[in-house]
């Protein structure tokens, strides 16, 4: 497989984003319970356990390590099947994801994902993490083999180190 580099800034409520752009051809309730239901997110990222609605659950990222530590995360926002945003991780680890999906006409669904960045000192190892991480969910998705780590880290790391920062976030 070539792997791509799909990841770009853009900056919302004066954050800066790294922002991810699938297109499905699938109905929203499909995919979003590709993004949300634990036994679709084993497919492809890791699973998770606990209620979504009082706004905690523990998450383990079980793609390349079965025995993958649990971390908790707070769901602070989740309006089914659009949106969710989740915050894990603290101080300096700590990180905010946002996602939303909508559906278009045919069939068509986009998944508008993004991560938060306080520092863009990371980048060249978050964006190729992230693409390889909605490769999975398309290939989870279609019944497609997994993708390869190898071919997205180390090779995709200088596009994401060298993308101009936009000046607007006001960050280096």
């Amino acid at each position: 497989m070539n792997a791509k580099a799909t990841g770009h800034y853009v900056t919302k409520d004066d954050e800066l984003r790294l922002q991810y752009d699938r297109l499905f051809h699938a109905p929203i309730e499909e995919v979003w319970y590709s993004l949300t239901n634990p036994a679709a997110t084993a497919a492809w990222i890791g699973t998770w356990t606990g209620s979504p609605g009082t706004g905690a659950i523990m998450f383990r990222m079980t793609a390349e390590d079965p025995d993958a530590p649990w971390m908790s995360v707070s769901v602070l926002e989740c309006e089914p099947p659009h949106r969710f945003r989740l915050h894990f991780g603290i101080g300096h680890d700590a990180r905010s994801l946002h996602c939303h999906v909508r559906e278009a006409a045919g069939g068509l669904t986009t998944l508008v994902f993004q991560e938060r960045l306080t520092d863009t000192a990371a980048v060249g190892e978050i964006g190729p993490g992230w693409d390889y991480y909605l490769d999975r969910l398309a290939a989870a998705r279609s019944g497609q083999p997994m993708p390869d780590w190898n071919d997205y880290y180390p090779s995709l790391s200088d596009h994401y180190r060298e993308l101009p920062v936009p000046r607007t976030a006001g960050r280096a």
